[in-house]
């Protein structure tokens, strides 16, 4: 079974290498090919997304990659790139999506319609400026192969290039993804 990373809106960067190599991870998928685009702050990698990406265009790439795949995978994604996978969740054609965490995919609120065809497991933040956390987590819990926590830490701690960066939660969860991916 092989890893897939699923990137944030800062794509591509030193520290998610990093993390790719700390779960032994096969491949990042990210929203700008692979390119570099050293982003000096959050609110110019989301411009940069918004303009350029966009979060369908991101699920249709995502997906295509997923396509092409003849083995077991477990995703793990994060912010836009956990909401494009709980976008995916609802078909699991080749049954080769084994299971996927998504790390605070606050669009997920926007599609909590989706019934997902694989284990899933959502790690909210303590808190979102634009909806009520506790509500969305508590309503997505009830479905079928829907794991979800709301953690004490705030939207992009596992993102080392985002302002809420958390060191501790960042060992937490990485720590938690080894064991739930180890084949």
């Amino acid at each position: 079974m092989s890893i897939i990373l699923i990137s944030d809106i800062f794509g591509l960067t030193p520290a998610l290498l990093k993390l790719k190599d700390e779960l032994a991870a096969t491949t990042i998928v990210d929203p700008y090919q692979g390119e570099y685009m050293d982003f000096d702050t959050e609110a110019e990698a989301y411009a940069c997304f918004t303009s350029t990406v966009g979060l369908d265009s991101y699920v249709t790439a995502i997906g295509k990659v997923l396509a092409s795949l003849d083995s077991k995978v477990t995703l793990i994604g994060f912010s836009v790139g956990a909401a494009a996978i709980w976008r995916l969740s609802v078909n699991n054609e080749n049954n080769n999506i084994k299971q996927a965490f998504c790390f605070y995919g606050s669009q997920i609120r926007n599609f909590s319609k989706i019934e997902p065809c694989f284990e899933i497991h959502l790690v909210f933040p303590k808190t979102e400026s634009h909806f009520d956390v506790w509500a969305l987590n508590n309503t997505l819990a009830k479905k079928p192969n829907v794991f979800t926590s709301q953690v004490e830490y705030l939207h992009g701690f596992m993102n080392y290039y985002s302002d809420n960066f958390n060191q501790v939660g960042y060992n937490k969860y990485l720590a938690k993804l080894r064991s739930f991916t180890v084949e």
